[in-house]
């Protein structure tokens, strides 16, 4: 029976740009087999063809098919949710920007217009970009964020991920954000299995190794969840959870046990 990976990537394939021990093997291994695999990010401060080329570079050969970041999702949640005329204001980078341009996403820098302002990690976020999805809030604009994570790993630690600007935006407003895109979306799950990698959830298997996002996503959306240590859950956070994988290995090495 074929079976479908669905992998994160920072802190499950690689750290920064340092590959992990064994990914491209274990990777090789489940195409060679004959097992579907795509790779899931929520960062949005890449696009997907900065991604394929990256995972070329760490020897992972793949096609821009089978890479889904939360620039993409997010195109394609606005897809389903903007009427004609309809315009969104963006707060996040070039790659965010560019991704839900290259999709048809229209765009407007008045606060009176948008309907939808979209939120991503954004490294020069500030104080007007924070009044603006303000005032458009205020004028009933709909705040949609790419990602929840708080930080991302990286080789020497942690640094700040787009859940600081969620979490400047729900502080002044005083509400949450009305919709995540990315991990662990409802929206995001279904497009996966639906439109990517075409197979039950049952038949798949959601690798990553955060458990707020990852293994949430997969306990959620009847996706087996398999947790890898090589991020940011510890064995310790593991135990206090309540988002439980349905497996644990050390690194993704371990799924050809699977």
């Amino acid at each position: 029976m074929t079976k479908g990976f669905i992998f994160d990537l920072d802190g499950t394939v690689y750290l920064g740009d340092e590959i992990i021990d064994g990914a491209a093997e274990a990777i090789g291994e489940l195409k060679k087999r004959g097992d579907k695999v795509v790779f899931l990010t929520n960062k949005s401060i890449s696009t997907r063809m900065d991604y394929v080329k990256k995972l070329g570079a760490l020897g992972i050969p793949v096609s821009i098919d089978e890479v889904i970041n939360s620039n993409y999702i997010t195109a394609k949640y606005l897809e389903h949710h903007l009427n004609p005329g309809e315009k969104v204001i963006v707060i996040g980078e070039e790659p965010l920007i560019k991704e839900l341009e290259e999709q048809g996403i229209p765009f407007t820098s008045d606060p009176k217009e948008a309907k939808f302002v979209v939120v991503g990690w954004d490294r020069q976020f500030n104080y007007e970009k924070l009044d603006l999805a303000y005032q458009a809030w205020l004028n009933g604009a709909k705040i949609i964020a790419t990602n929840p994570d708080r930080t991302c790993p990286m080789p020497n630690g942690q640094i700040p991920d787009c859940g600081g600007m969620i979490g400047a935006i729900e502080g002044t407003t005083g509400v949450k954000v009305d919709y995540i895109t990315g991990k662990p979306s409802s929206f995001l799950a279904t497009y996966v299995l639906n439109e990517t990698i075409k197979l039950p959830g049952s038949q798949c298997y959601m690798v990553g190794d955060r458990l707020e996002t990852d293994i949430r996503m997969g306990n959620e959306n009847g996706i087996n969840s398999v947790l890898v240590l090589t991020g940011i859950t510890t064995k310790e956070m593991l135990a206090e959870t309540e988002y439980k994988p349905t497996h644990v290995f050390d690194s993704i090495k371990g799924l050809v046990t699977i």
